[in-house]
């Protein structure tokens, strides 16, 4: 049984730091894993997490890992769940550098409306106990204290863009500490997403892209998302990395087992969009309600829900999967039917192709 806060030792220089699940009825917000190295003199942060129980064990496990005289905080996308306690960069005492995603900035300085957009999506498809935005603002509060800037934050944008080669596979991003940290854009999970090859440990931080087989929030790529878990694979593969470690499970994954791993991701996302793909069946119209919920008995059945599984992620999941699939809502009404776009001009008057 993990706790909150417990390290894991990966190496002299390397602990991964446990955080918790999401349980909104305890009022218990989902702190994700942090990952701390040190590469030669320099101490990486890759996410902080949030609450301050959190925040000790960051500042533990740093001091596991020493000594260092610089520090690099590296956040990996914006969820609140990740960046609470990015202020601890100010606090270290050593010059920093710390980087977040531009595109995630906005949902960062206010995470308020992305939450509550998120839920907008599902109202009548999920039981909320209340509006969205009010259940947005309940969930939001969870994450406290949040202070995810710094003053050293920058983006990662700001640099110039690189092209990254590992192995035989080939990656943009940016590198620090002399090519021993590679912060790879992916962008899968969310729009501002990186994930983080550390070479000298043969560590790989993949974050939040392998949260299950369908992306569940309104900004999630899943083209993006199982692109990269098949990248991912390759690396471990030809051996360019060892050990997987992630966002929100509480395992230490190596060699062949994740190649198993995430080739098991890949199926998943498959099963369940042949799965979604009978439930619409031959209609040219779809009720989302009634489509979430044979939607989650498909996923209790197949066994495939993912990091932080609750009705609410799940309904939102079901929005994602059917747009997947190319239906669209007829309406903004709540619980709208859902259709798919006629593929030939629907008026026979109208101009012929080509």
């Amino acid at each position: 049984m993990t706790a909150l806060g417990d390290l894991i030792e990966i190496d002299e220089r390397t602990v991964l730091v446990l955080g918790q699940e999401l349980r909104v009825e305890r009022d218990q917000p989902d702190v994700a894993n942090s990952l701390v190295h040190r590469s030669g003199d320099t101490l990486v942060m890759v996410d902080t997490g949030v609450t301050s129980a959190f925040r000790a064990a960051l500042r533990e496990a740093a001091d596991r890992v020493g000594p260092w005289s610089r520090a690099l905080v590296l956040t990996t996308h914006g969820h609140p769940d990740h960046v609470g306690n990015n202020d601890l960069a100010d606090e270290l005492g050593v010059p920093v550098e710390h980087y977040v995603p531009a595109r995630d900035l906005d949902q960062m300085r206010d995470p308020g409306p992305y939450w509550i957009r998120s839920f907008e999506r599902i109202a009548g498809l999920a039981p909320l106990p209340v509006p969205p935005a009010l259940v947005g603002a309940k969930v939001v509060s969870l994450f406290q204290p949040m202070r995810p800037f710094g003053q050293t934050t920058r983006t990662y944008e700001e640099r110039p863009l690189e092209r990254i080669r590992i192995g035989s596979l080939r990656f943009t991003g940016w590198t620090f500490a002399d090519g021993a940290v590679r912060v790879l854009r992916s962008q899968g999970h969310c729009a501002g997403h990186v994930i983080v090859h550390l070479r000298d440990c043969g560590v790989l931080h993949l974050s939040d892209e392998g949260n299950g087989p369908c992306g569940a929030m309104c900004d999630a790529d899943q083209l993006k998302i199982q692109t990269v878990l098949g990248a991912v694979s390759l690396l471990f593969e030809e051996e360019e990395a060892t050990l997987l470690t992630d966002g929100h499970t509480f395992a230490l994954r190596r060699g062949a087992d994740v190649v198993s791993y995430l080739d098991g991701l890949l199926e998943q996302a498959t099963a369940l969009q042949v799965a979604a793909l009978k439930l619409t069946g031959e209609s040219r119209q779809v009720r989302p309600s009634e489509f979430t919920t044979r939607f989650a008995e498909t996923i209790a059945d197949l066994e495939v829900g993912g990091a932080n599984p609750n009705a609410m992620f799940t309904a939102m999941m079901a929005v994602n999967q059917l747009r997947e699939l190319g239906l669209r809502p007829e309406s903004g009404a709540v619980d709208a039917p859902w259709s798919r776009p006629t593929p030939h001009n629907p008026d026979p008057t109208g101009p012929a192709p080509g």
